[in-house]
Formats: structure tokens, C-alpha cells, sequence
């Protein structure tokens, strides 16, 4: 994992660095940021960080605003997809995707920017509007893309932004607008285990939600359903699916093997054991122990 940050003496425009790759029990406190892509040429890339360039591309914006609140939020480092991954590289690339839903997971913060959707000052009040932006926030584009949905459940806690980067709130405060649009259940969005939720449950969540391609269709799926699923690119939506499926299959097997095991291994309370023997076998026979006490060695060790 590599992470984002400014140098010590940074202001607004202070030169944005990257580290190098860190190893996992080496990685400090980040925020992460959740938005949607523009068109390629319109986002920072990592070879960008590296030639220091980037800054006339309009998805600068957005790195500065993540990196501004992190840092209001006394974090040093942040992270961000579109220019943390060495996407030449095939290895970072595939090991980045298998990772993200535990890089959201473990992140202190994660924000999400929402470019499409605004804010406004009310009337005579310094209050935000909320009918000027809620309509806006339900209907968002970021509601609709495949990989936002592991990076609005798998986090602790997610701050919602809008364009100007106003706060509208956090997936507990808005859980009742955010359920009304995903269907995601209440106790997920406040913090309950995914693994609460059947399996078809979750695939409902992700209906109608689109990948740029399409075999990611499966793969921003494999966090949800807790399996490492290798991405294929060119193998096609069928044939990752089926993947995908088999990787489910395979662990629910396993996990009912495991609670078999564990029924099975159970202790049991022996004084129900002997009443059980006195029940079924007649009794007890009376001094059918005292051979043990006459044993040399018992009698040496007592």
C-alpha cells in the first residue's frame, strides 16, 4: 500500500508525495477518499505524482480537499485509487484490488466526495438547506457504481461531502435516506457484520449498480462476500461470476464443516453424563473403581 501526504511545511500549495510501498504492519493512520471517476485523462495518475505533474487535471481537486480534512482531522497520510496504485504494474494492480475492502476497513477516516451533488445557504439563516441537496444526495452517481458499495459498508465510520466540500453528515446520521436508496439494512449501516446478511440478501444490494469494466461486476463483490478473488481481466462477466460463485460456495462449505466440527467437539456437563449412564445402564456398580486404589503407582503418586 502506498499513501499521500504533504510535507510538514505544507499549505495550499505545498508539493503532494508518495511513499513508498508499505509493509502491513508499517502502515500509520489514513483517511481514504470514496468518489467516482471522471474520464482518465481527467484524474491524477501515480506516473502524475512522479513526474510531479497533475495539478491542471480537474481530479486534483478532490486529492487537495482529502488531504486538507484529513489533516484537519489530525492525519498525516490519506490515500486515494486513482493515483496510489502503479496500475503498469499487473502484480500491485491485482494484489490493490484483492486488498481494497480491507484498505476501507481499516482506514480512521473515510470520506466520500459526492461532485454531483451541492449545497446552498438557506434564507436568513446560516443554516445548510437540506431540500436544496437531499434530493440530490439519493440520487447521486455514486449510489450507482459497483465499487462504492464495499466503500460505504466495509469502514468504521463515513463522512459524507459535497462538491465544495460542506459536510452533509455521516452514514449514521443519513442512514435513513442512504437505506431508502440501497436497501442495505440499518443495522449493516450502523456497524452490524455484512456476515449477518444471506448471500442473496447482499447480491440485492448490488443490483443496478454498474462497473466501467465489466468483470468488475464480480470482482468488487469478493470483500462483501469476505473471499480473495484474483481478478481475470478478459476472462469475461460469466466466467468471473462463476468464479465468484465457487469462491462462495467453497467458504460456506467450509464454515458449515467448521460449526459441525465445533457441534460435535462440544463438552458436556458429566453430571448429566452419569445420570444419562444410571438411566440407560441401570446404575452404577458398587466398587467397580476400587481396583485403581490398590495400583502401586497411584498409591506411590497419592
Amino acid at each position: 500500500m502506498r499513501l499521500l501526504y504533504y510535507r510538514e511545511d505544507y499549505r495550499e500549495d505545498g508539493e503532494l508525495s508518495i511513499t513508498d510501498k508499505l509493509a502491513t504492519d508499517a502502515i500509520p493512520p489514513y483517511a481514504i477518499l470514496s468518489h467516482t471517476w471522471g474520464t482518465e485523462d481527467e484524474e491524477v495518475t501515480f506516473d502524475d505524482l512522479a513526474d510531479n505533474a497533475g495539478r491542471d487535471k480537474p481530479g486534483y481537486k478532490k486529492i487537495q480537499l482529502c488531504g486538507e480534512q484529513a489533516k484537519r482531522d489530525g492525519l498525516q497520510f490519506f490515500w486515494v485509487d486513482t493515483c496510489c496504485i502503479n496500475k503498469a504494474n499487473k502484480a500491485e494492480l491485482s494484489q490493490a484490488i484483492r486488498s481494497m475492502f480491507r484498505w476501507y476497513r481499516n482506514a480512521t477516516k473515510c470520506y466520500v466526495y459526492l461532485e454531483d451533488v451541492s449545497i446552498k445557504k438557506a434564507k436568513r439563516v446560516d443554516t445548510l438547506d437540506e431540500l436544496t441537496w437531499k434530493p440530490a444526495f439519493s440520487s447521486s452517481r455514486w449510489f450507482t457504481r459497483g465499487w462504492t458499495l464495499q466503500e460505504l459498508i466495509a469502514p468504521t465510520g463515513v463522512e459524507f461531502f459535497s462538491r465544495d466540500w460542506h459536510k452533509l453528515g455521516d452514514r449514521l446520521s443519513l442512514k435513513a435516506q442512504i437505506h431508502e436508496t440501497t436497501t442495505i439494512p440499518y443495522d449493516v449501516l450502523e456497524g452490524a457484520s455484512i456476515s449477518n446478511s444471506s448471500i442473496d440478501e447482499r447480491l440485492r444490494w448490488v443490483q443496478n449498480r454498474e462497473t466501467t469494466l465489466k468483470e468488475d461486476a464480480a470482482y468488487c463483490l469478493a470483500g462483501i462476500f469476505d473471499v480473495d478473488l484474483a481478478p481475470v481481466y478478459g476472462e469475461g462477466t460469466e466466467q468471473a461470476f462463476k468464479r465468484l460463485h465457487d469462491k462462495i460456495q467453497s467458504r460456506e462449505d467450509d464454515i458449515r464443516k467448521r460449526e459441525d466440527c465445533l457441534r460435535d467437539l462440544r463438552p458436556t456437563d458429566p453430571r448429566n453424563d452419569k445420570k444419562r449412564i444410571q438411566d440407560t445402564k441401570g446404575g452404577l456398580l458398587e466398587g467397580s473403581y476400587r481396583w485403581n486404589l490398590n495400583i502401586l503407582s497411584i498409591n506411590t503418586w497419592l
